[in-house]
């Protein structure tokens, strides 16, 4: 529908209206819209001029005369403003619709000229001259005329919507200047050049003109029909072609010949057999690329079946020839690669002589446990350098879903193995060594857990028919040798504990950091920052301060960064030039790494009564814990505080309990307890602590409190108390006295039932310690109390 105009304003005072002179004609100006004689438009009205004018043809049953506009930008147009020609319509229909807008159906019914204007307000009214259509028929106009009905038709038969009764309106006109004007109607112009054919008078000239326009658009509409028979074209022969396709798969399958992917299922069937795989599982790959064989071109399965057909393949199902393993040898590299852990090394060797006599036996999968920075991802990767196999490593920090370890169905969009095989495929042997990282940080979330999936990996009796989800067939994974690694095994399930046999990695002593310092971690670093030995010299002292008072950890790798900061340091000056060699002592650490980070306040700590210094297990090895009491004036109360949890609490209440039940044999006076409230504290508020193996420091501090009897400033002491005084085991007895004697403890206390664990405790640190073993609280008294009472 055509847009006549804007709204238009300011329209003077209301009166009544004028009447229209006898030979005048209500004018309607529009935009961009042009009415031919003979065709039937509608047209929508908007400005107030233009809906009066509309509303008094209709009121009067007066025709109207269309004009357009010479600019469509003019909202309010004049008379000057018009074109001269135009149409004589009539109203077939007038509407008011409901949103406001008005609308018009106009049947145009001849050419006019306006001669004057009798006025523009409130309505444009114009005196007009008729312009009747000429009747000649000549020959040559009647050439022209079937010249343009035939390229009229031919034009409607190639638009996509043409209505039929148009066609039928085509065909049945007669009259030369009437096709031509139907025609100019329908043909995609623009509203000057429909203006142009409006103001043509003679006829010859006017179907010219829209033969002209016609010829132009029908070049269009042919290229336009061309291109939409050649799609169709082209879509009907690739139906075809896949008809025939699978017509041709259909009759070469009953011939027994290959089907169209010739080369490429050549290929495949050749690599099958080459592939090593049991008999199974080789009628299993034969299938699929029958399968992928009668898969037309082009079919959305096919990739995925090649994708499939390319695992089998490639996936080691044959065992390598086996490499001896030569004990000497693995000796040397472990040495070699790490220092201590003799008992670590020692259970390593004999695991390689188990698999060096008995190689197709079910060896044990070992699991190293211990604290960042000991070496258990390295020591797999020299167990793999000692046997000669391949060495991959399979991260599991994070994973919490089940298809990570067991893969994804075929059926899912870009499924594959789980990481077990996509490792033994990045591996290329069957037999590697498979270093199963943090294996204590699986989660379980809504896909299945993760960790129950590996119960079958690391089975020995179920491990040799192992499935994954993705390949749907067994594969043996009982020559794989896997090695785990935990830092803590509280959070690894039972059952999957239970598979694995656990190797425990304590925390080092500062001889031996010092000498991983100077074999391993110095060197490393010099490379590392591009320097050469000759240039930078660190020597013992400098490496002994920076572990005592620069790191407090179990494993080096703070000790590395720190050897590293102190070798950047000196990189500086060598790049500058300013010097040409560079030796860092003790002396120096202050003004290249700051004050020390840590010191020994134990002296300081145990000053006064009511201070007991215990040992603690944390994940990243043992370190050593104050435990404070204080009293005040009170009714007995006792006050717990430093982020405990409930177990260590129960330990205080325990020991509370027992100090009151013999508080006469340790010389404390019962009106002490009555009229006291005590407080227990343990420094380092913002980490919780949790545990029993602080029962019997927490009842010396509470003795030495109430007794006023300082302990001895050298013994720190770990064990659980009953209410009968007895002094139980506990466990992490190995990392605890190596924290004690890193933190420069003389003498510790321990269970006397632990001294099963004495042989686990590292020889540098046996050198260091006195121990006293505990079997009643009474012990702990005796030994770790001044025997003289304390100053009040």
């Amino acid at each position: 529908m055509a847009v006549a105009e804007d709204t238009e304003t300011g329209t003077g005072p209301a009166r009544g209206p004028e009447p229209v002179p006898p030979d005048g004609l209500i004018i309607l100006p529009v935009r961009d819209t042009v009415l031919m004689p003979g065709t039937v438009m509608p047209i929508a009205i908007s400005r107030e001029r233009s809906i009066a004018a509309a509303q008094r043809a209709v009121r009067e049953e007066r025709q109207i005369g269309v004009l357009m506009q010479r600019d469509a930008g003019t909202l309010e147009p004049s008379a000057v403003d018009l074109h001269r020609a135009g149409t004589v319509a009539n109203v077939l229909r007038y509407i008011n619709a409901p949103d406001g807008t008005h609308h018009l159906v106009l049947q145009g019914e001849q050419r006019f000229r306006v001669t004057d204007f009798v006025k523009e307000r409130p309505i444009f009214v114009a005196r007009i001259q008729r312009i009747d259509e000429p009747e000649t028929r000549t020959p040559d106009v009647e050439a022209r005329f079937l010249n343009l009905k035939r390229h009229a038709l031919e034009a409607l038969q190639l638009m996509p919507q043409a209505p039929g009764e148009l066609i039928e309106t085509v065909q049945a006109i007669e009259a030369p200047g009437m096709l031509a004007d139907v025609v100019a109607a329908y043909i995609d112009i623009g509203a000057n050049d429909r203006q142009e054919l409006l103001e043509t008078i003679d006829l010859a000239a006017r179907i010219d003109k829209v033969t002209k326009f016609l010829a132009e658009r029908l070049g269009v509409l042919r290229l336009t029909h061309e291109i939409g028979q050649q799609t169709k074209a082209a879509f009907d022969q690739r139906q075809r072609e896949a008809v025939l396709r699978e017509q041709m798969a259909t009759i070469q399958r009953q011939l027994g010949e290959e089907g169209g992917r010739g080369e490429e299922v050549r290929e495949l069937a050749e690599k099958i057999p080459r592939a090593g795989m049991p008999a199974d599982i080789e009628e299993q790959a034969r299938r699929e690329l029958r399968r992928y064989e009668r898969m037309p071109e082009g079919a959305g399965e096919a990739g995925p079946a090649r994708t499939y057909l390319d695992w089998l393949i490639e996936l080691p199902w044959a065992l390598p020839e086996p490499k001896p393993i030569d004990i000497a040898l693995a000796r040397k590299i472990l040495d070699a690669d790490h220092f201590g852990l003799e008992k670590i090394k020692q259970r390593i060797v004999e695991y390689l002589a188990v698999r060096k006599l008995a190689p197709g036996g079910k060896a044990p999968i070992l699991c190293f446990a211990g604290p960042p920075g000991v070496g258990k991802t390295s020591l797999g990767q020299s167990i793999a350098r000692a046997m000669g196999r391949a060495f991959v490593r399979v991260s599991l920090g994070g994973v919490h879903d089940e298809a990570e370890i067991r893969g994804h169905r075929r059926t899912y969009v870009g499924a594959l193995p789980g990481n077990i095989i996509q490792s033994i495929r990045k591996a290329g042997a069957r037999d590697c060594v498979m270093m199963l990282d943090e294996i204590d940080k699986m989660g379980q979330g809504a896909h299945g857990d993760p960790a129950a999936a590996m119960l079958e990996v690391l089975d020995p009796e179920q491990n040799a028919t192992f499935r994954d989800n993705y390949l749907g067939v067994p594969f043996d994974l009982s020559r794989v040798v896997f090695i785990a690694t935990a830092n803590m095994l509280d959070t690894v399930p039972g059952p999957l504990r239970d598979r694995m046999e656990i190797i425990s990695l304590a925390g080092y002593t500062d001889g031996e950091k010092l000498e991983i310092a100077r074999r391993y971690l110095a060197p490393r670093q010099l490379e590392a920052n591009g320097l050469k030995p000759e240039q930078v010299e660190i020597d013992d002292e400098a490496l002994r301060r920076i572990i005592r008072d620069y790191t407090r950890e179990a494993g080096v790798r703070g000790l590395e960064r720190e050897i590293g900061r102190a070798f950047r340091h000196a990189a500086v000056q060598i790049a500058e030039g300013s010097v040409a060699q560079v030796r860092i002592g003790a002396g120096d650490l202050a003004s290249i790494m700051g004050p020390p980070r840590f010191e020994d306040e134990l002296a300081m700590r145990t000053s006064v009564p009511g201070v007991a210094t215990g040992l603690a297990w944390t994940p990243v090895g043992g370190d050593i814990l104050f435990i404070e009491a204080a009293r005040s004036p009170g009714r007995g109360a006792l006050v717990l505080t430093g982020q405990l949890g409930e177990v260590m609490r129960e330990s205080a209440q325990a020991a509370m309990t027992l100090v009151k039940s013999r508080a006469e044999s340790f010389g404390i006076e019962p009106e002490v307890l009555e009229k006291s409230d005590i407080h227990i504290h343990v420094p380092a508020g913002a980490t919780p602590k949790d545990g029993p193996s602080a029962g019997v420091a927490i009842f010396t501090a509470l003795v030495s409190l109430l007794a006023n009897r300082t302990v001895r400033s050298d013994t720190a002491m770990t064990g659980e108390i009953s209410l009968r005084g007895l002094v139980l085991p506990v466990g992490g007895i190995k990392e605890k006295v190596t924290a004690a004697a890193r933190a420069g403890i003389r003498r510790v206390m321990l269970p006397a039932r632990n001294r099963r664990d004495f042989d686990d405790i590292p020889d540098e640190a046996r050198g260091k310690l006195e121990f006293i073993w505990l079997e009643r609280v009474d012990d702990a008294i005796d030994a770790a109390l001044e025997t003289r009472l304390a100053d009040k």
